[in-house]
């Protein structure tokens, strides 16, 4: 099914942007959320060459001889899944040195290559990333949301919504990706899921590193679904294996390069002394998280501890999808003093802006569950912009200056 005809993906003026005016774009993200489909998309309509590497034979040809390969290809070209093949990036350079003109290269790639030195190094100057997510729930709302644009503005005002309830967990074990989402039942996305899992690590991971035991890295992405939204705690991952600590790290590292894991750094000031210093973990997609769980909606739903953690992955990868159609970069940190006071996500835009929001699953909020959000502006300052707890209730009702309860549905459909 093609996810670019059925949903709208609004990173794609983000794209032709960078085309117009950069040599080398790559569009990377993991495996399945709709890459291919965008950069044909957008190709396609200007005139470009595809070449996937997913292809035996051509995966064969541009490792055997990269600099001829290279230069026997069109002014502007679509290099599909371009990680299988490192050694191409020398080769572009030396072609987008002879000639400079934009949107020579449209590059997409299901791995980090920034995490590889020698390729990010390579092209340097040269390249402009884009991430693509899975779709965010504004895409399958089919409208652009304003709701970064309301926090950073603490522009909410008082409304009614209709709670969510039980959509909320069929949202949340749903996902973001593309054909999990074309299935006909929750049954069979969870099989997708589970699949998808298999695949990529029989297959990707093969071709970024050498690991012995590659029955680990599931068992360990199953635990990670079980600490996502929590801080993270490498002996308890390293727990079930005969390894160490650190090649458990060395594990989440590379689960972090093929976009399955993600660490959230914490948030730092020098206003307070007492902060947490450890990273969180989430998931990359809630629909993947609740398959490896085992949990479907109803399930999830009697589960409120589950629920929370979930829920909590699931705003914040809708916060990070949205923020990566933005002109200015966003940030995302936690926040959490050895007092107990925290911030699930903060986001600093530009660096000069603060906002935070608290995530919670209930259907009610008391001036209590402001607490690390009162803590976050009286650090910030000037630099605070605004501060929400989303709810799985009805009303936005503002609780003081700059704070508020918001329901969570306002995250997709504030226009």
């Amino acid at each position: 099914m093609n996810d670019a005809v059925l949903y709208p993906r609004f990173a794609r003026s983000r794209l032709k942007e960078a085309l117009a005016d950069t040599p080398v774009v790559l569009v990377h993200g993991p495996r399945q959320c709709g890459k291919t489909t965008l950069a044909r998309q957008v190709g396609d309509a200007a005139g470009y060459t595809y070449v996937s590497f997913d292809d035996d034979v051509t995966l064969a040809a541009a490792k055997a001889d990269p600099v001829g390969f290279v230069a026997d290809l069109p002014e502007h070209t679509v290099l599909d899944e371009v990680q299988r093949a490192p050694g191409l990036f020398t080769a572009i350079k030396t072609a987008v040195d002879r000639n400079r003109a934009p949107g020579r290269f449209m590059l997409t790639g299901s791995a980090n290559v920034l995490l590889v030195p020698r390729l990010a190094d390579s092209l340097a100057g040269r390249l402009e990333i884009l991430r693509l997510h899975p779709l965010a729930q504004s895409e399958l709302a089919r409208q652009a949301p304003r709701f970064l644009e309301a926090l950073f503005g603490a522009t909410f005002t008082v409304r009614r919504a209709e709670r969510l309830g039980a959509e909320l967990a069929e949202r949340i074990v749903a996902g973001g990706y593309p054909a999990a989402l074309a299935r006909a039942s929750a049954k069979r996305r969870t099989a997708w899921y589970r699949d998808y899992v298999e695949t990529l690590i029989q297959r990707d991971v093969r071709d970024l590193a050498k690991i012995s035991a590659l029955d680990t890295l599931p068992r360990l992405l199953q635990l990670a679904a079980g600490q996502t939204a929590r801080l993270l705690n490498v002996a308890d991952l390293a727990a079930p294996f005969h390894l160490s600590r650190p090649t458990i790290r060395d594990y989440v590292t590379l689960l972090e390069r093929i976009f399955l894991l993600e660490r959230l750094p914490p948030w730092h000031s020098n206003r307070l002394s007492r902060l947490v210093k450890t990273p969180k973990l989430h998931l990359g997609d809630t629909g993947l998280a609740a398959a490896l769980h085992g949990h479907d909606a109803p399930a999830l739903v009697k589960d409120r501890a589950t629920l929370g953690q979930l829920l909590e992955t699931f705003v914040y990868q809708e916060l990070r999808r949205q923020a990566s159609w933005q002109d200015d970069a966003i940030a995302f940190h936690h926040f959490r003093d050895k007092d107990g006071a925290e911030v699930d996500i903060v986001l600093e835009r530009g660096g000069h802006q603060v906002a935070g929001v608290e995530v919670k699953a209930a259907a009610t909020v008391t001036l209590a569950d402001f607490r690390g959000l009162r803590k976050l502006k009286a650090a910030t300052g000037q630099r605070f912009a605004g501060g929400v707890v989303l709810y799985d209730g009805e009303t936005s009702a503002g609780f003081g200056e700059g704070l508020y309860a918001v329901p969570i549905r306002a995250l997709w459909e504030m226009t």
